[in-house]
């Protein structure tokens, strides 16, 4: 008797030589739905800024001088915080170095590793806390001098919050919920619309300046960033006020469901644009990135909000079965 079509077409993975089994296990294991998928993304992130903490510069005077490089500005009890921990890196810096690159590595892994997912998010929240306000200064918040061109409200935060967005449990929005998940983005993207708006980011040059001064590494990322530099010197105070609207309609219409996914689309869009000529890419080819910095971060949460917004065929049952 001849093997049923269907039946055959069920056995073919298994029968396929080749590599057709392994990459659909792979795909299984690691993106079986848009949760996993993101949790494997940002497990990959984590893993990619274990691999930058590696790098020689991290192991030099530089990578000290940049952590010093953000304590003015700070208050006290920031700056003399910051002072400390800096002061007890640099005096064993291979040792708190690789640390700091093998605890990334453990959470890295943790969070691709099924059974210890929970484990590792856990832990990422209260490192990320550490990184934000040791290593980042709580994002120059404090100081006057964060700016969401250059990655403010800080890179290590959207870390943490897409880590409580994507918490395994049945719940969407994972701790947080659908509601809370909106309200975050919402409350992020007001944050980002008011740094816009400070003095330091409104002046006549200060768009132009902050690109001036954003890492390059790369030949033609250096005449691009040039190029901007120049379009946008003297506009600094209207590019301000249209990105500080821009950036409050994202977190609104997002907020209340309004016509979501073109809104989290722009803000991909943007973020794009952020990354690459207010960014560098994070510094990464200069060979003195510690991560990629916001934009990637700000991209996979839009992903992830992008996520807990019901398919049109969903949209169209709920309202066909909505009573009149």
């Amino acid at each position: 008797m001849n093997t049923p079509t269907a039946l055959r077409a069920s056995r073919a993975p298994s029968m396929a030589s080749g590599r057709q089994f392994p990459v659909a296990a792979l795909r299984t294991y690691f993106f079986s739905d848009s949760r996993r998928t993101i949790q494997s993304v940002l497990g990959l992130i984590w893993l990619l800024d274990a691999g930058l903490q590696f790098q020689s510069f991290m192991y030099s005077n530089g990578f000290i001088q940049m952590l010093t490089g953000m304590q003015p500005g700070q208050p006290h009890w920031l700056a003399s915080s910051m002072n400390w921990a800096t002061g007890i890196a640099n005096a064993h810096l291979d040792f708190w170095n690789t640390l700091f690159a093998l605890t990334q590595v453990a959470i890295a892994l943790g969070i691709l590793c099924r059974p210890t997912l929970k484990l590792a998010l856990g832990a990422s929240f209260a490192w990320v806390f550490f990184v934000w306000v040791f290593g980042e200064g709580a994002g120059m918040m404090f100081a006057n001098a964060a700016n969401p061109l250059t990655g403010a409200p800080g890179a290590v935060l959207l870390y943490g919050l897409i880590g409580l967005l994507v918490w395994p449990n049945n719940r969407p929005g994972g701790l947080l919920g659908l509601r809370g998940a909106r309200i975050a983005w919402a409350a992020l993207w007001t944050v980002m619309a008011y740094l816009w708006l400070i003095a330091p980011n409104s002046t006549a040059n200060a768009t132009s300046n902050a690109i001036s001064i954003a890492p390059s590494g790369m030949n033609w990322l250096g005449r691009l960033m040039a190029h901007a530099a120049t379009i946008t010197k003297g506009n600094g105070l209207l590019i301000a006020f249209v990105l500080a609207a821009v950036s409050i309609a994202i977190g609104i219409a997002v907020a209340i469901n309004w016509q979501p996914r073109t809104f989290l689309w722009l803000a991909i869009y943007l973020n794009i644009i952020y990354w690459v000529i207010g960014q560098g890419f994070g510094g990464i080819p200069t060979g003195g990135g510690t991560d990629p910095n916001a934009g990637p971060l700000f991209i996979l949460l839009a992903c992830t909000l992008y996520s807990l917004l019901p398919r049109p065929l969903e949209l169209a049952t709920s309202l066909i079965a909505a009573p009149a």
